[in-house]
């Protein structure tokens, strides 16, 4: 497989809560760079193309935009 990723995403394994439209849904982020980063849901579950991922070490925030999913893995792309 090529790798299409112009940073290279660093392991790590944080809680995150994604959240938008009222409603939220807990995470776990599995690696990251500065422009994204690969998500495991509790289980196969609709995500919006658009919503906000908080991370609960920091509470820090970041916009994100779906960019993949395979059953109960994400992969997003921050907005800036």
């Amino acid at each position: 497989m090529i790798e299409r990723r112009k940073l290279e995403r660093i392991e790590v394994d944080e809680v995150a809560y994604i959240f938008g439209d009222g409603a939220s849904l807990r995470c776990r982020v599995i690696n990251m760079s500065d422009q994204g980063a690969a998500i495991e849901l509790p289980s196969r579950s609709y995500v919006n193309p658009t919503f906000k991922l908080m991370f609960d070490k920091d509470r820090s925030v970041r916009s994100c935009r779906l960019v993949w999913s395979s059953d109960n893995l994400i992969g997003v792309k921050f907005e800036f």
